[in-house]
């Protein structure tokens, strides 16, 4: 007998649009979660609904199916009376409620404890926002790369002699969104233990900043400043940077004595080994650009998927792809991280899967419904009747 989702029968509510919460909140409905996405009909709903280039009929887009997979639409109005009450009424049957507003506006819309502490003592409020509820900053609007400039990442971001450089996704997005569903599920466990719900903040700049980690703790007690260093190198240990191969590029990350001495073997340089310039890490760092030309060298006589299939499993390496060689990677494949997400506009949809397996195997997943689409069944789960659900509609409150 297949078991059952680890989160199935937990209920979250979601305010939430576009990247960060989103892919939060799609964690959770990956491992079972009922996700109900509150859309303002307003509005047209998640504005990742219509960011482009490539739609999916009308208030849909394959950006929007991206961070949505699993979640469930409801087309709420909460700024109304009548949809106040219909929320009041889900947070009664609910385990978490969670946005990703800016840090102003949970506690003028009514999504913090303090606000539906009295509609269920039990609920986690899990509040994503760019800079935090209780600072001067509460209010400021925030993007993924402004984090990126201002915690330090473009700094360290990209070839000294070039400006400073932003990650080619939004990792900040997702470093958060990973961090705050960890921290509604513990505030979930609390619940269970403690019998209590409670806020959990977690933003964007607290996230990118602590994840400045070994650099910060170089700079805070020793007064170091990483910087960049070509080739993606690491700061201090080498070998640990991209090589040019016959064909293109290879990564190799000799982290340790073992790995150098297994490289330097494969490559053809034993000698190497015994050149006092590069006996030890710390002789290497000092002579990276020599032994990085010496190392060119030695990886342009052979191609990438030489270099790959000759180390693969005995030292730390890999090719440089492009996107569609990531995607089309034979690996890729193999581990079923591809995933077949049928949308009436695009049966053949597909998308990166969740990387998470339970039992061996990735949970499933289906498109996430139109906008409003389940509006009337979760209405009739809280005992509204066809022609009250028809009223509301009609006072513009769903």
């Amino acid at each position: 007998m297949n078991k059952p989702a680890p989160l199935k029968g937990i209920r979250i509510i979601t305010v939430e649009q576009y990247g960060a919460g989103p892919f939060a909140s799609m964690f959770l409905a990956d491992l079972g979660a009922e996700v109900i996405k509150i859309e303002n009909p307003a509005s047209g709903g998640d504005i990742a609904r219509k960011s482009g280039p490539f739609f999916l009929g009308d208030d849909d887009s394959l950006f929007f199916q991206t961070f949505n997979r699993n979640k469930k639409s409801l087309s709420l109005n909460l700024k109304h009376e009548a949809g106040r009450k219909i929320f009041h009424e889900l947070v009664a049957s609910a385990d978490a409620v969670m946005n990703n507003l800016r840090g102003d506006q949970p506690a003028k819309l009514g999504l913090d404890y303090a606000s539906l502490q009295s509609v269920n003592p039990k609920i986690v409020c899990a509040h994503l926002s760019a800079y935090g509820r209780d600072n001067e900053r509460a209010g400021w609007p925030g993007y993924d790369y402004l984090m990126q400039a201002e915690a330090g990442f473009m700094a360290l971001t990209g070839s000294p002699e070039t400006p400073p450089t932003r990650f080619g996704l939004s990792m900040v997005d997702f470093m958060t969104g990973a961090t705050v569903s960890g921290a509604l599920l513990a505030a979930l466990v609390g619940v269970l233990k403690h019998g209590e719900g409670r806020d959990v903040d977690v933003s964007l700049f607290d996230v990118a900043l602590q994840q400045l980690t070994y650099p910060a703790t170089w700079y805070l007690n020793e007064g170091y400043t990483t910087e960049r260093i070509g080739r993606s190198a690491h700061p201090s240990t080498v070998p640990c940077q991209l090589y040019t191969s016959k064909d293109g590029w290879v990564f190799v990350m000799c982290m340790t004595e073992k790995f150098w001495q297994l490289m330097i073997e494969g490559i053809g340089k034993p000698e190497l080994g015994e050149d006092p310039r590069f006996a030890t890490i710390k002789d290497r760092q000092s002579q990276r650009a020599e032994l990085q030309a010496i190392l060119d060298d030695a990886f342009a006589a052979q191609t990438t998927d030489h270099w790959v299939q000759l180390f693969g499993g005995k030292i730390p390496i890999a090719p440089v792809y492009e996107l569609d060689q990531a995607l089309q990677n034979n690996y890729v494949a193999q581990i079923g991280m591809l995933q077949h997400l049928p949308h009436a506009q695009n049966p053949d949809m597909r998308v990166v899967a969740s990387p998470v397996k339970l039992d061996g195997e990735r949970p499933d997943g289906k498109a996430c419904s139109p906008l409003g689409a389940d509006t009337d069944d979760i209405l009739s789960s809280l005992g509204y009747s066809a022609e009250q659900v028809s009223e509301l509609k009609a006072q513009d409150a769903i």
